[in-house]
């Protein structure tokens, strides 16, 4: 790890992988600037019935990189970035690239309590949001964000048509002359950690930008592809698989959705004749319910991708045959590895796998408890090693001796097999991690907060399973002595405290005490199994 609090990757893997011609030494930021000489009056993006060409698009960043140098960013610079889908996304994002200065994305859904741990972490020095939209204003919590955290000196906020706009002074513009080196960070995202808040993923240039254009070319993605995005495109997964980002490099054209309603979505797939669309497995519940009674033509539709969560077979099942369309299954995570049905793939590998990882130079290990490797078809921990895979977290010393070994493999913490041909069978975590949705929850970052409140002894958030959300968040709460709080009492508190809603229990349990082990922790394996008996009982 530098100075920096980044890690270091391996000079050798370094080499070999410029020299085999998967890292190409071009930045994001070049990325649009060829991409408007190449395409300069195509379409890059559509939003609320309003569109920006390439052109267009590299021309409101370059503005805006021009005024975020003249108010004093500077190359290596960290920026909290919460933006939803539309033009400002871009335009903001870019222009960070092109002058060397790191966004951290930030999701909408997140609160104080995550971003200014996150500001603090990174020593942000400025904040990029927008006006009010769905009821929440989001520049009020950027200035409660600034006010706990001294490091941060500008909010930057957009008006999504015209652009830029600083709540503080602005001096004039500067000349863009700056160089990004290819392999130097090019931004930051956030772990679905299981522990405490999110860790952060540094992600280079070269690294990200490979997995890119690996990805559309798993994808089939061209010029005439277009891809609607209807997930939050600061997520991993809309970001990059192939993503907004795969469709900017295949020189295609996004729609941005404001959420995945089928409402929304089934109007725009007829009107802007979308051809790929990547939804989490409750989304694709809710549009499979939808399409019986809708009457929109989605015959443009030519791929569904299911990833963010696994998708199970029986819902993958009913996809295909509902929509007209290939169905994609995406498996990976935002610190690297990505695995991908491939769309010739048989009937079986698409229902029944996860996909095949997308590189053949990403490496795969099946350990045991022992860290021994496993055979073919025999599951256990995941590791993986590879050209778009991270040597490490943020600053975090002590998860990264944890989360990686010593030659480099990231320890997923998932459960999986390899079968004789590859592909991926995913069967469970290791990790105290919650999947509820595709939006990762980490217990103790919500068991931290409970344990803060005066009448709650102690806690302990468990997954129950659920058909529509995969899983939902269970709270088991022991209070002290001659107190009484009621459950709407408890969740009333958390989102107090500033957590995203997604963290918020969805059922609060009061116990008398837990379960432990041999060793005298809390057992949530039996807390888990009471869960699940509950929910069949009721059921």
């Amino acid at each position: 790890m530098n100075s920096d609090g980044f890690p270091l990757w391996d000079q050798k893997r370094v080499k070999r992988y410029k020299e085999l011609g998967l890292w190409e030494n071009e930045t994001f930021g070049e990325m649009l600037t060829r991409l408007a000489r190449i395409h300069p009056d195509k379409v890059a993006l559509t939003w609320h019935g309003q569109h920006l060409t390439y052109a267009e698009l590299n021309h409101r960043v370059e503005r805006s990189a021009k005024a975020l140098l003249a108010f004093g960013l500077k190359q290596g610079d960290k920026v909290i970035v919460q933006l939803p889908n539309s033009f400002a996304f871009f335009e903001g994002v870019f222009a960070l690239f092109k002058i060397g200065v790191l966004p951290v994305f930030c999701l909408p859904s997140h609160r104080f309590h995550e971003i200014s741990h996150i500001a603090m972490h990174v020593e942000a020095v400025a904040y990029l949001t927008s006006e009010k939209r769905t009821g929440f204003d989001y520049v009020s919590l950027a200035h409660e964000v600034k006010e706990s955290c001294p490091e941060l000196v500008h909010i930057f906020s957009f008006d999504e048509m015209d652009g830029l706009v600083e709540t503080g002074q602005f001096e004039g513009e500067t000349d863009l002359q700056v160089k990004v080196d290819p392999d130097s960070y090019a931004f930051l995202q956030l772990s679905g950690g299981s522990t405490g808040l999110p860790k952060l993923i540094p992600r280079t240039h070269n690294d990200y930008y490979y997995s890119v254009r690996r990805s559309n070319e798993l994808c089939g993605i061209n010029e005439e592809s277009v891809y609607l995005a209807v997930l939050p495109v600061a997520h991993n997964y809309p970001l990059s698989s192939p993503g907004v980002l795969g469709l900017l490099l295949g020189g295609g054209r996004i729609v941005l959705a404001d959420s995945g309603s089928a409402d929304e979505a089934f109007q725009l797939i007829e009107k802007e004749q979308v051809t790929i669309t990547a939804l989490v497995p409750p989304l694709a519940l809710v549009w499979l319910e939808a399409v019986k009674h809708r009457k929109e033509d989605l015959s443009s539709l030519q791929v569904i991708q299911v990833g963010g969560a696994k998708c199970s077979a029986e819902v993958a099942k009913r996809i295909g045959p509902a929509f007209q369309c290939t169905l994609q299954q995406v498996f990976g995570m935002a610190e690297g590895l990505v695995n991908y049905t491939r769309l010739t793939d048989s009937e079986d590998k698409i229902l029944y796998t996860q996909g095949k990882p997308m590189s053949e130079y990403d490496e795969i290990r099946i350990v045991d408890e022992h860290e021994n490797d496993l055979g073919l078809n025999i599951a256990g921990e995941l590791w993986t090693r590879g050209p778009y895979t991270i040597p490490g977290y943020f600053k975090a010393d002590d998860h990264n001796r944890k989360s990686f070994s010593q030659d480099g493999f990231y320890k997923t913490g998932d459960v999986a097999s390899v079968t004789d041909d590859g592909y991926l069978i995913v069967q469970g975590r290791m990790k105290d991690q919650i999947n509820r949705g595709g939006e990762k929850v980490a217990a103790e970052e919500v068991e931290n907060q409970l344990l803060a409140h005066e009448t709650i002894f102690d806690a302990a958030i468990v997954a129950i399973p659920d058909d529509y959300l995969g899983e939902r968040v269970c709270a088991y709460i022991i209070l002290n002595k001659s107190f009484t709080i009621e459950a709407k009492e408890v969740k009333a508190y958390l989102r107090s405290k500033g957590l995203a809603d997604y963290k918020i229990p969805d059922v609060v349990h009061f116990v008398d005490s837990f379960p432990e082990t041999g060793v005298g922790k809390v057992s949530k394996q039996q807390l888990r199994q009471a869960i699940v008996q509950k929910v069949l009982m009721n059921n």
